[in-house]
């Protein structure tokens, strides 16, 4: 089987995030821009992938393009055993354009669709190919964009637990805002603060240390920058408040690093950036060894989604899947992914990623 074409196709559903929509986009539009990547075989049989693309789409299309298609078109699909190798051999072939960042986030996409391909030849789910699944359903935690004003972050947090959500994210960065939302929430619903790289160390430790009364479960990429280890640790061990991070981090081997230097409770690979499911597995099995929490970064609706659900079924400890929150103008997957009654999105059970994204919405949304 032959590796036919490599296709990205750029979708850009709008979406209203309530005070978020506002506070963080102003009058314009939102929408929530997705790079897939179909990977087409000589059989016509198809894998499905998903590019990290929030406003660097264009960018991400042509490294699809020139980059990654040129080099993998007329290649053999790789077999199972083989499609770790072949990822780093195209990671080795494109490391002069960066080890992150766009360079990363176009292998990602091709990654995902090869292990789609895979479950699809196999006739097994994603997660089958890895290892027994555990969960059958993976706990979500809303992910609420930055609002700033503490009245409407109370009001979301309130909302969204109303709606079934057992844990809530919010991305705020003033003690006003995590008070208002624990007081929101009550005292059991874990609480994480995503802070999106802002601070000092000296002044994430005084941040850390007023948010203590409110308890949250940890703080997220508080220092800028982001790759500012040592600075997290110092941020973890004398805020005394558990510290995430590494939807920033490049491949594994940084990863590595910034466990090694004790900067981190929580790590958050994101499977769209980070180089894929290989990439992520390897993560995971790092945070495994290390016994640090794997908790990954997803805020997205596209196969990188799935993909990390298919990921976390294999796991039987505490990780959520992180979960927008927001009103989408339409779903790639119909009515396949919902909140159910447990506060749990159910992980699909065909093969690969186990669902079909659907073209009649992406043809809708395309973006020429």
């Amino acid at each position: 089987m032959i590796i036919d074409k490599v296709i990205p196709h750029r979708v850009r559903i709008p979406f209203d995030a309530g005070p978020a929509s506002a506070a963080r986009f102003g009058k314009g539009t939102n929408a929530l821009d997705t790079v897939l990547v179909e990977v087409v075989t000589d059989t016509g049989l198809t894998g499905w992938g998903d590019a990290f693309a929030y406003a660097c789409s264009d960018a991400v299309v042509a490294a699809i393009r020139q980059m990654v298609a040129s080099r993998v078109v007329g290649l053999a699909v790789p077999q199972l055993d083989e499609l770790q190798g072949f990822t780093d051999r195209l990671q080795r072939q494109l490391h002069l354009f960066g080890r992150y960042g766009i360079t990363m986030f176009a292998i990602s996409g091709l990654d995902i669709a090869l292990w789609d391909l895979a479950g699809k030849i196999a006739g097994k789910p994603l997660s089958d190919l890895i290892g027994p699944r555990r969960r059958s359903a993976i706990p979500a935690y809303a992910s609420l964009l930055s609002i700033g004003d503490p009245d409407a972050v109370a009001s979301e947090c309130k909302k969204a637990v109303a709606e079934g959500y057992r844990a809530i994210k919010i991305h705020e960065t003033t003690v006003e805002a995590v008070a208002a939302a624990r007081g929101a929430i009550g005292p059991d619903v874990p609480l994480m603060v995503d802070m999106n790289c802002p601070m000092s160390a000296a002044d994430a430790i005084a941040f850390a240390t007023s948010c203590r009364p409110y308890a949250p479960l940890f703080l997220e990429e508080p220092v800028w920058p982001p790759e500012d280890f040592r600075s997290l640790a110092r941020i973890q061990m004398n805020g005394r408040i558990a510290v995430a991070a590494g939807e920033n981090c490049c491949t594994a081997w940084q990863f590595n690093d910034m466990i090694s230097r004790n900067a981190v409770t929580f790590v958050q690979p994101s499977i769209t950036k980070v180089g894929g499911v290989t990439e992520f597995g390897r993560v995971a099995a790092l945070a495994d060894r290390s016994n640090v929490r794997l908790m990954p970064h997803s805020p997205y609706f596209g196969p990188g989604l799935i993909a990390t659900l298919q990921m976390l079924s294999l796991r039987d400890d505490t990780s959520l899947v992180e979960w927008y929150y927001m009103d989408r103008a339409a779903c790639l997957w119909g009515d396949a992914l919902a909140l159910n009654a447990d506060g749990a999105i159910r992980v699909p059970e065909g093969p690969g990623l186990g669902l079909e994204p659907d073209r009649d919405v992406m043809a809708r949304y395309a973006v020429q």
